[in-house]
């Protein structure tokens, strides 16, 4: 099992894994077509040639990124892959120089273990939120927001 970038041919398997959780309402939908445009955002998990995790790290400004779309297949839940996987986000995000990196999530209990501290969304600066007029959830958004500054 080894981590790496997430390439064009992922993108279905990519899709599947997070809209499984989707559908669960315990995450947004990806479109396929909004994968394809930000392949470059996301790494995933791969055992035997099969993808069993998924995570992006989305640039938002020179000091801040979102962390998005992590999911785990069901039978690789609770093995501590989604606490590696967003290690390895957040030492991306290091290595980019952005000092803080947030996430919007229906998992907030995960991200806290992760060292991330809720915050109030309004406190998330507004290009955030530029991204979030395509969302069928816009403008009620029930996402719980949380940040670590690095």
């Amino acid at each position: 099992m080894f981590f790496r970038k997430a390439r064009m041919p992922d993108v279905d398997s990519i899709a599947a894994l997070i809209n499984s959780y989707a559908e669960q309402g315990l995450m947004l939908h990806r479109t396929v077509p909004s994968l394809y445009q930000r392949i470059r955002d996301y790494t995933v998990i791969e055992k035997e040639g099969l993808v069993i995790g998924v995570g992006g790290l989305h640039v938002l400004w020179k000091d801040l990124a979102e962390i998005c779309s992590v999911a785990i297949h069901p039978l690789h839940v609770n093995t501590g892959l989604g606490l590696s996987l967003v290690e390895k986000l957040l030492q991306e995000s290091k290595e980019l120089g952005i000092e803080k990196v947030f996430a919007l999530t229906y998992q907030p209990g995960f991200f806290e273990k992760c060292g991330f501290v809720r915050i109030d969304k309004e406190n998330l600066p507004q290009k955030v939120w530029m991204e979030c007029v395509n969302c069928p959830k816009f403008p009620n958004c029930d996402e719980i927001a949380l940040i670590k500054v690095l």
